[in-house]
């Protein structure tokens, strides 16, 4: 199953003018996965079309909704967006509700979980967001922010500010909703993997994209993640290929910037990037997007940097164990010294416990924040004051 995915996911991201350079067993999948892009986009409108009509009901909460979501799979940057829109309303002193479906063996929760845990934030799980939304919203209640003494403050300082009741959810933050339509939103962020754009411009799944891209017009704003492996001339065309579809799009960049190691095992002790200098490493990651993780890694003045990439959301088994150590021993006796393997923190929220098999290898956590970065003019306050101007609306 895991060459399958891989094969796929090669094809995805593989330009027509390159398909002829596929192997013949990647070639011998179109067929099928043709078919299968076809079946989707008929059911994709057909769904789409049932909540148009009315057909399927689209529920109201009585708080503001923001959504981040994207159009195709993976390695966007949806969670961190999350993360650091809690944190804004949290350190405001607001209560937010963040809605996930819980996908991939809850590997994204459990890290929203461990980064915001002491905050206000809440934080529910299940295929049915309004129903979850309901069940907190009655357990803790909630409060009309608009009529609150943060709507009424005209500064950018976010930091806390009158205690308003942190029981009370403030404002809901759907995790990968997109594509979720059930939940009516006041806000659609559409987060897009720079490095990756939508690959071969194809639904699902043949291609990446979960939606044509002309479902940007729904974007209340669009934010290219990465943009900082990006070079100045491709972040200009990806900013027209956007405001060609939508006019006027406010349009802002982010990217994850490393802040410190912890060793599995040892999650308190932080450990600074410099400990990986001159070092031998292996990156293991099954996220969406590897490259920007092996590229963080190759800019801290690593000796040699090796890579093992899974399929998003892979869970590790012992044959998995087995192959990565065969690399490390692989690895060391071409260096003389024993290699460290690297992850990315999703990975070691999925299962924690067998990376310790690893041993006597040491396993590193990579820790990295989500930065807005300043951009014609658009820096973090203005993004959160354009939050918090959407939500007057």
């Amino acid at each position: 199953m895991e060459k399958l995915r891989r094969m796929v996911n090669e094809i995805a991201y593989t330009h027509n003018p390159n398909l002829y350079k596929l192997p013949s067993l990647h070639l011998s999948l179109f067929p099928f996965l043709s078919i299968a892009s076809t079946l989707y986009r008929f059911s994709l409108f057909l769904r789409h079309s049932l909540y148009q009509h009315h057909f399927f009901q689209i529920h109201r909460l009585p708080v503001p909704v923001i959504s981040v979501g994207n159009l195709t799979w993976g390695g966007n940057g949806k969670t961190p967006m999350v993360e650091f829109i809690a944190l804004c309303f949290s350190n405001s002193g607001i209560s937010p509700l963040v809605l996930s479906r819980g996908y991939g063996g809850g590997d994204e929760v459990n890290m929203l979980r461990r980064h915001l845990r002491g905050t206000p934030t809440k934080i529910g799980v299940g295929a049915n967001r309004a129903v979850v939304a309901s069940h907190f919203i009655q357990k803790y209640g909630y409060i009309d922010i608009c009529k609150s003494s943060w709507y009424g403050k005209q500064n950018l300082d976010w930091k806390v500010q009158d205690f308003l009741d942190s029981e009370k959810i403030g404002v809901v933050v759907l995790d990968d909703a997109m594509q979720h339509w059930s939940l009516w939103r006041d806000l659609d962020i559409v987060m897009v993997n720079g490095l990756t754009l939508w690959g071969n411009l194809q639904l699902m799944p043949l291609g990446p994209l979960r939606e044509p891209l002309t479902a940007l017009r729904r974007a209340d704003v669009v934010v290219i993640h990465h943009a900082d492996l990006i070079a100045e001339d491709n972040l200009k065309d990806i900013e027209a290929m956007v405001l060609g579809i939508k006019k006027s799009v406010p349009i802002f960049l982010t990217k994850m910037d490393p802040t410190y190691l912890f060793e599995v095992g040892i999650i308190d002790v932080k450990i600074p990037l410099t400990a990986l200098h001159e070092a031998t490493i292996l990156c293991i990651s099954a996220i969406g997007s590897a490259e920007p993780f092996v590229k963080q890694i190759q800019k801290m003045g690593a000796l040699y940097v090796d890579r093992i990439d899974f399929s998003d959301h892979h869970i590790f088994h012992a044959r998995d164990i087995e192959m990565i150590i065969a690399k490390l021993i692989e690895l060391e006796g071409k260096f003389g010294s024993k290699p460290t393997v690297v992850i990315t923190e999703k990975d070691f929220d999925r299962d924690p416990e067998i990376l310790k098999l690893l041993y006597p290898f040491k396993v590193f956590v990579l820790c990295s924040t989500l930065k807005v970065m300043p951009y014609r003019g658009n820096t973090e306050d203005s993004f959160k004051k354009f939050l918090k101007d959407q939500l007057k609306l």
